[in-house]
């Protein structure tokens, strides 16, 4: 009778002498690392030496996309001092470091999302539909500048962006209209809105109920991350504080009534495309996590009540190595922050999930067809490194917003690496490597020495008003900057590597005829509503911001039902809590 490997496996493990609790397992017994070290010396000696005496390198700059220096040869003394459970561990049990799920993508594969909105409901509903049919898994959606903003498509400012990066939402009936035909039982749906979040979420549950939908069962994900619009995105309407008010309503609410959905999506991925590096990206995204986590308990919820709907989103650049090493360490550094800060007692609160989004800063206009090739490699570090979900961005994302055809061909880049690539078939493929897991534990130190001088600075809120994390941004994103210019990293197709005369590339324009009709969709709205319900409802809404025992999101939620604008309801909390100014800083 033929034993299975399980059988194997166990009869294996009976045979190993007991362990003591807490004793170390390190990768590699002391006489194996002796034996390294010893063989590092003579290859040094008798291999390197003689051939670097005599040659120069071919390029001065060896370093990662974020400067990080490299060892030039990963052996396993740089790693022997990890402990094989304590650091690794195994799939789907603390630390996570090898993913949250024990089957990997065997059990199931990332969702696949496209980002995707523009012009009025009625193109984006269209779009959603396409994407649908193509074989994606979720909708990601884009809103416009003046719905990010807090601004009604007929306010001045505004004027000439109506739709143009993002659909256009200004009332329920847009919203009504951008899922006419999708079933949001069926499908999840993220949605990239942060000041004005509280807003889209009412209306998003809003049309759910108008589908008979129970709320109880819908799934998706609200950004809702006004933290890193202060660090990096600039997208913020109300002063931290009581932006951080409105983000715990939304946990309360969402724990008790929404149970399924996610709260929250903290972004790195804004930090990054600012200029941030890597371990900047990293550190700065989970610490703004830790201030939601403390907010949240003062605010009086369990951290097991809320912490669970946590998720993050994070950037894929072009360093594939560091990328990968990045994303390992953040679901190692979160679960030891939660449960050793935090106490968390659900194994669900120290799993870190998390979204990404391949780097759009990395794209160029030059030669876009070059983009592909870069997405596809960013798009890979990204699964390797055990992302959960994932956005292809388009070839001609820097020329304007995607095209169907540059769309399918993102989606298609997705579906090639899950099916043809054969990265999926076993769990961290790059695990045990002495490269990775030594830069992997370099983003933790990393990560955990920037805990320290913002929690010396009195947390995130407090090192935003002083502009730590936004000056350590701006240098990162300048020294960068300098190194292109020097031609010390290489842009193909920019800095070296150039085309006098690039082909002409068809771009999707989106012409002011979507705001001819968008106005008209707005007027029409306004002219049939009741407008004495939306004066009470905004009223309503204002009396419970000014108190500090009131859940505003009920009152959200009514005034949308009502009708009320973007506009209206962000100006009457403008009322209430005012608007942030950012402090000047050289």
């Amino acid at each position: 009778m033929s034993r299975t490997e399980t059988d194997i496996q166990k009869s294996k493990a009976a045979q190993l002498p007991a362990r003591e609790e807490g004793e170390q397992l390190p990768l590699f017994n002391r006489e194996t690392v002796e034996r390294v070290r010893s063989e590092v010396a003579r290859w040094k000696k008798e291999s390197l030496e003689p051939v670097t005496q005599k040659k120069a390198y071919w390029k001065k700059d060896f370093t990662t996309v974020s400067s990080m220096e490299i060892n030039p040869l990963a052996t396993p003394l740089d790693v022997e001092h990890l402990d094989a459970v304590r650091d690794l561990g195994m799939p789907g049990e603390f630390p996570y470091t090898r993913g949250i799920h024990p089957t990997g993508y065997r059990g199931k594969l990332w969702t696949m999302r496209q980002f995707a909105g523009f012009g009025t409901a009625k193109q984006s509903n269209e779009r959603y539909k396409y994407l649908l049919a193509h074989g994606q898994h979720g909708l990601s959606i884009a809103f416009h500048l003046p719905t990010l903003y807090g601004y009604d498509s007929d306010h001045a400012f505004a004027a000439g962006e109506v739709g143009k990066c993002g659909v256009a939402i200004d009332t329920l009936a847009d919203m009504e209209t951008v899922f006419d035909g999708i079933n949001l039982e069926d499908v999840t749906v993220s949605m990239t809105i942060n000041s004005t979040s509280p807003i889209l979420l009412a209306m998003y549950l809003a049309v759910a109920e108008k589908q008979g939908a129970d709320w109880r069962k819908i799934s998706g994900t609200l950004q809702n991350d006004i933290l890193k619009e202060y660090i990096a995105q600039k997208e913020y309407i109300f002063p931290p504080r009581p932006s951080m008010r409105l983000i715990t309503d939304i946990f309360k609410f969402c724990a008790k009534r929404v149970p399924k959905y996610n709260t929250i999506s903290i972004s790195g991925y804004h930090i990054r495309e600012a200029g941030s590096t890597a371990l900047q990206e990293l550190a700065f995204t989970l610490r703004d996590g830790i201030e939601y986590v403390e907010y949240g308990i003062k605010a009086g919820l369990d951290v097991d009540e809320f912490a669970p709907r946590l998720s993050f989103f994070f950037n894929s650049h072009n360093d594939f190595f560091e990328e990968v090493a990045k994303f390992r360490a953040a679901r190692r550094i979160w679960a030891k922050v939660m449960r050793d800060r935090f106490g968390a007692k659900d194994p669900r609160s120290l799993q870190l999930r998390f979204h990404t989004q391949t780097a759009g800063c990395s794209l160029t206009a030059q030669q876009p067809y070059n983009n592909v090739v870069r997405v596809t490699i960013q798009a890979l570090a990204a699964v390797m490194g055990g992302t959960n979900s994932l956005h292809t961005n388009s070839l001609d994302e820097t020329l304007a917003l995607p095209t169907e055809r540059s769309a399918r061909i993102a989606l298609r880049t997705q579906q090639i690496i899950a099916h043809e690539s054969g990265v999926i078939n076993t769990v961290d493929p790059l695990g045990g490597s002495f490269f990775i897991e030594e830069l992997t534990d370099k983003m933790e130190k990393g990560c955990f020495d920037y805990f320290d001088r913002i929690d010396a600075l009195g947390g995130m809120v407090e090192a935003i008003e002083a502009g730590f994390p936004q000056k350590e941004v701006w240098d990162a994103s300048y020294r960068y900057q300098m190194a292109i210019d020097a031609k010390e990293k290489i842009i193909v197709g920019v800095n070296d590597f150039t085309v006098e005369n690039d082909e002409v590339f068809d771009t999707l324009y989106i012409d002011e005829s979507v705001t001819v009709e968008q106005l008209q969709l707005l007027a029409g709205v306004k002219a049939t509503r009741d407008g004495a319900a939306v004066a009470r409802s905004l009223e309503a809404l204002k009396n419970a911001a000014q108190s500090a025992d009131e859940n505003t999101m009920p009152y959200f939620i009514d005034c949308v039902k009502a009708y009320a604008t973007v506009g209206e309801i962000s100006d009457a909390l403008r009322e209430v809590f005012g608007t942030y100014e950012e402090p000047a800083l050289f």
